[in-house]
């Protein structure tokens, strides 16, 4: 299976490296794009019902082409594939970037991910930037990544950061499973330097004199949901405190779940500093459901802050 993934990736890189070289200018995008879509919507629902990793796979390699070739399209960053619900597809606030995102579950009780980054461009033309999945190479959850040996997940919301005198980043939100037993999500920052993006930064701080995380990864037991999400109202990223159901278990993911109370990342200065105890009134979304079988759910829709 690994050799086979790897093909994969090879195979959306170089689709993704050939696809501005290919544009055309046919009319009737919205059409098309409509046409494509429908395809997209059968193949992905054919990986989802496929019995084993080898139909997973193969059918996964049908959907990246499809995709890529759909994005060809003239303008198709302005199409934005709703009806397309079994993978996430969301947009930057300031509307620079989207990302397309989605796991394949393998028979092992794991998951591989996938993903792109379009670029908003002003002729219309395709920019895109493919998302490799490396999470079983990356030993360290604190390591800073590229789009090339990415932390995968599937993110369900985009939050700018904006420091003064610093570059605008972003707060990715993300599912991105883990194992039979238990399930993580995480808080990934995006950065972009002319054409290279960088995932990981050191902006988490948890008390002053501490060295700041890159990122934030979250595990839980599977069969148990967390919040995680921006709350206008409070000015920060909000989340479960996570904690052992005993405190022999400490360490053990396995049995780590929501104690009811809350924490947040709130921006202060040029870092992201660790808010306990938030008074914040749980209210359960589709942004907490990432848990169990998530296949089975709508991906969330962004939303603008």
């Amino acid at each position: 299976m690994n050799k086979r993934y790897f093909l994969i990736c090879i195979l959306f890189s170089c689709t993704l490296a050939t696809a501005s070289a290919q544009l055309k200018t046919p009319s009737g995008s919205t059409t098309i794009l409509n046409k494509e879509q429908d395809s997209l919507i059968v193949s992905a629902s054919r990986l989802f019902s496929a019995a084993h990793n080898l139909q997973r796979f193969e059918e996964n390699a049908r959907f990246i082409k499809m995709l890529v070739n759909a994005l060809k399209t003239p303008r198709s960053y302005d199409f934005g594939f709703d009806s397309l619900r079994t993978i996430s597809v969301i947009r930057s606030p300031d509307n620079t970037f989207r990302i397309f995102s989605w796991f394949v579950p393998t028979d092992e009780g794991k998951y591989r991910f996938f993903g792109t980054v379009q670029m908003a461009t002003t002729d219309g033309k395709l920019k895109l930037f493919p998302l490799i999945d490396d999470t079983e190479n990356i030993t360290d959850s604190n390591e800073i990544t590229t789009n090339k040996r990415w932390y995968g997940a599937r993110y369900y919301e985009i939050v700018p950061i904006v420091a003064s005198g610093s570059r605008t980043s972003y707060a990715l939100l993300g599912w991105k499973g883990n194992n039979s037993k238990t399930s993580k999500k995480v808080i990934e920052i995006l950065s972009f330097d002319k054409e290279v993006l960088t995932f990981g930064k050191p902006v988490f701080e948890a008390t002053a004199g501490t060295a700041a995380k890159n990122r934030i990864v979250f595990e839980y037991n599977k069969l148990n949901s967390m919040t995680l999400r921006m709350d206008k109202n409070e000015g920060m990223i909000v989340f479960d405190h996570l904690a052992p159901f005993d405190s022999n278990m400490e360490g053990n993911f396995e049995f780590y779940a929501s104690d009811s109370s809350f924490d947040g990342y709130r921006l202060v200065g040029n870092k992201l500093k660790l808010m306990e105890n938030i008074e914040l009134k749980n209210e359960p979304t589709e942004l907490d459901d990432f848990y169990v079988d998530p296949k089975m759910k709508n991906p969330p829709v962004s939303k603008k802050f």
